[in-house]
């Protein structure tokens, strides 16, 4: 089992990995929309901050060794449902034809104030 850490970034504050990789399978936590080296949260727009969100995820499939291409499940966990529509919009912007299986969580709050989260597992490109 191996640990996924980007490099130049500061170590997650809680007691996770960001990625782990096991059998073939990457399991990446949870990511906000968050710059993965400055720290700075995006709290604007929700297509902002979803396109971050899912540039954080491919930037961790990236260096375990996959891509967005080979992403098996997303779960998505919005502050407000009203919010699905624009997240859907920018989540086939960023993925285009590929379409994996997903969920989506309506929760209360997020971290640091943000509207999304978004966890995935992925396949390691062959």
């Amino acid at each position: 089992m191996g640990k996924i850490k980007l490099p130049n970034t500061p170590e997650p504050k809680g007691h996770y990995s960001p990625a782990v990789v096991h059998n073939g399978l990457i399991f990446v936590s949870g990511q906000l929309p968050r710059n993965a080296v400055t720290g700075e949260v995006e709290t604007g727009a929700i297509e902002a901050q979803t396109e971050l969100a899912l540039r954080n995820v491919e930037q961790i499939l990236l260096e375990a060794g996959s891509d967005l291409n080979h992403v098996l499940q997303m779960i998505i966990y919005v502050s407000e449902m009203e919010l699905w529509d624009k997240v859907n919009e920018t989540y086939a912007s960023v993925l285009g034809e590929h379409k994996p299986a997903r969920a989506i969580v309506p929760v209360n709050d997020l971290h640091f104030g943000t509207k999304i989260e978004i966890q995935a597992i992925a396949a390691v490109k062959e």
